[in-house]
């Protein structure tokens, strides 16, 4: 537990991660993940409750005598320096021979592809190279955990893409346990053995990156991963004939001709377009439903043809019954 005045922003959260694991944290801005990767890392602490390290309780212990390192999202490179003596600061803050030292940053300059920059200052540096420094500042020290907060949310979408694969690769290649904070639910899904999906300071569901995409368990997960339709309370009733909640894939839903007829097993609903956003091979649509929810359906250009695509003209959605998932109550 941890709170700031009246504000719970770590609320009985209990996880434990296994040995080599790529664990993600995902969330929304404000909804703990943060701050529990700095409770975990020692720069705050709890209120109530234990953070262990191999079966030892480190709450109370100093950052610098944790086997854990942190990579942040500013990289927090010394600016002074270049960046062979980036990499080696901290064996040296820890007094370890000077050519023990240079050698080991030498192997890290070659682990993350930065072999021949070591007189390079941070400011002649890229985002994408800055960010492996930083990674190679962090694993030089042999740590038992790294914890990255945020680590390419800076950088472009191309960048940020290839990275996500090499740090996917450096993770496996070094069998590091990696502990990840991010609100980019695509970045927790391709990269994690499993993902703790944080709402308002708590856990709302800790699951494969598979699980949680086809078989979230609440409304809140269903939306923020993946961004699936959710039907709640009157809509559900109005849709499906329960007030039973369920969420239904954007990718599952077929968008018709107002008069169309739905396969026989769909449900279907009427509505009116929104908007038509063109993703090259695919379009999505955003149609408000006749019972009062906005749905969504991701479909090929090749498949909605002949479908009124302006904003204000109607259009039916259909979905079959067994690609809806039922939804816990909130």
């Amino acid at each position: 537990m941890r709170t700031f005045g009246t504000v719970r922003a770590v609320d009985r959260v209990s996880f434990s991660v296994e040995p080599g694991e790529f664990f993600a944290m995902l969330g929304p801005s404000g909804s703990g993940k943060t701050t529990c990767l700095r409770l975990i890392a020692g720069f705050d602490l709890p209120d109530s409750g234990q953070v262990l390290l191999e079966g030892r309780d480190v709450s109370t212990v100093p950052p610098y005598e944790r086997n854990v390192n942190t990579v942040f999202q500013d990289y927090a490179l010394f600016p002074h320096m270049t960046v062979l003596e980036n990499v080696d600061y901290g064996p040296r803050m820890r007094g370890m021979s000077g050519a023990e030292r240079t050698s080991r940053a030498h192997e890290m300059l070659e682990l993350v592809k930065l072999a021949g920059f070591e007189q390079r200052k941070p400011g002649q540096l890229s985002g994408g190279q800055k960010q492996r420094v930083a990674l190679a500042r962090a694993l030089i020290n042999q740590p038992k955990v790294l914890l990255l907060d945020e680590p390419l949310g800076a950088l472009d979408l191309k960048l940020r893409e290839e990275m996500q694969i090499e740090l996917r690769n450096l993770q496996r290649r070094l069998g590091i346990t990696f502990v990840y904070v991010t609100h980019d639910q695509g970045e927790a899904l391709s990269m994690s053995d499993r993902v703790a999906v944080f709402n308002q300071g708590r856990i709302e569901q800790m699951a494969t990156a598979r699980e949680l995409y086809t078989r979230p368990r609440t409304p809140f997960v269903a939306r923020f991963v993946g961004g699936a339709n959710v039907g709640e309370g009157d809509v559900a009733e109005r849709l499906c004939g329960a007030r039973q909640a369920f969420a239904v894939r954007t990718e599952n839903v077929q968008v018709l001709a107002p008069n169309d007829a739905a396969a026989a097993g769909m449900i279907a609903a009427d509505g009116e377009v929104l908007d038509v956003q063109y993703h090259g091979a695919t379009s999505r649509w955003q149609v408000k439903l006749d019972a009062g929810e906005i749905f969504s359906a991701t479909r090929n250009a090749s498949e909605v043809l002949r479908v009124p695509d302006a904003p204000g003209e109607r259009v039916r959605l259909a979905w079959a019954r067994e690609s809806m998932v039922t939804l816990e109550a909130q």
